[in-house]
């Protein structure tokens, strides 16, 4: 488990870093494969848990941390309720301490929030549709990294802290205190899907038609770049998620959040060419936020010497 969020950097003839553009030279980037071809694309759709299929159960919300036990950074709640029929234009209400939540009614995406690094906390509230019988509510609580210092660390606490549906001003249901079911990090996370020799844990399908679809495994197999020049994964059409080469995590990344110059703080992850074979290495993709995977490429890094052309003359002392 990581204890902030950040990818993972290895060494690998040079990091990634040291490419950075300096006033000496420039950093050159070339797409080495493009990732454009459906029919190369295969996916797995993780499963959306609900009241009935948890194991863990209880009559109250949990705190994050405490219940994930840093098995994970994704914990499932879930509850069941039917409405009352005057409920017309119910709204739903969810409060967290952090630091990202998903929301889905009956199996339906509904929409997200997340806080920030000085406010953790943050409210969702969005119209749903609701049937007549049963309706089923999940709600995905995910940590962006743990903390790992500071004072009080005991009393640090994450995820929900209050959840209602709303019909109208007078009128409203509270989940606080009420039948709750949990389920500790994703099915495939469970499964190791991500690793060449559990790919068959699940049933892999055709990549959809539709691009923007959460909680999805996209996998695909590619060859190594000619040359020696360092490897780099761009994430820039991607959500949130992580990325692993061979069953190796090359870090997380969360594209979609943009820094104060609205712009994504890292799209460019380093591939070291360690991780590689010559063929057929295996790519996989865990998006939370609806990114589109067939505009990635794998682009190789060289830099070029701003000065190399320039001779330089210095007077005597």
């Amino acid at each position: 488990m990581w204890s902030a969020y950040v990818t993972a950097s290895y060494y690998d003839q040079a990091p990634l870093d040291e490419y950075e553009n300096t006033k000496n030279n420039r950093r050159i980037s070339r797409s080495s494969q493009k990732f454009d071809s459906t029919s190369r694309w295969e996916e797995f759709k993780d499963d959306i848990p609900n009241f009935l299929t948890t194991s863990l159960k209880s009559n109250t919300l949990l705190e994050h941390m405490n219940t994930t036990k840093d098995e994970s950074d994704y914990l499932w709640y879930t509850f069941r309720f039917q409405q009352n029929s005057s409920c017309t234009e119910p709204v739903l209400h969810v409060e967290s301490l952090g630091h990202v939540t998903f929301a889905l009614v009956n199996n339906k995406y509904v929409g997200a929030a997340h806080g920030s690094h000085d406010v953790k906390g943050f409210t969702i509230e969005y119209p749903v549709s609701l049937n007549n019988e049963m309706n089923n509510i999940s709600l995905l609580s995910v940590m962006v990294g743990l903390p790992d210092s500071g004072a009080y660390l005991e009393r640090r606490i994450a995820g929900l802290t209050r959840v209602e549906i709303k019909c109208t001003k007078n009128e409203s249901y509270n989940f606080i205190n009420y039948k709750w079911g949990y389920q500790v990090g994703l099915l495939g996370e469970r499964l190791q899907i991500y690793k060449p020799q559990n790919l068959s844990n699940v049933e892999w399908s055709k990549f959809g038609i539709s691009n923007n679809q959460t909680f999805t495994w996209y996998k695909i197999l590619f060859d190594e770049p000619m040359g020696n020049d360092p490897v780099a994964l761009n994430l820039t059409t991607m959500g949130k998620g992580e990325a692993w080469i061979n069953g190796q995590s090359i870090g997380r990344y969360w594209v979609s959040f943009y820094n104060s110059a609205r712009t994504p703080s890292q799209t460019l992850y380093h591939v070291p060419r360690s991780f590689l074979k010559t063929s057929g290495n295996l790519l996989i993709l865990l998006e939370e936020a609806g990114g589109d995977p067939l505009h990635i490429s794998l682009d190789t890094i060289s830099t070029k010497d701003l000065h190399e052309h320039i001779s330089y003359y210095h007077l005597p002392q």
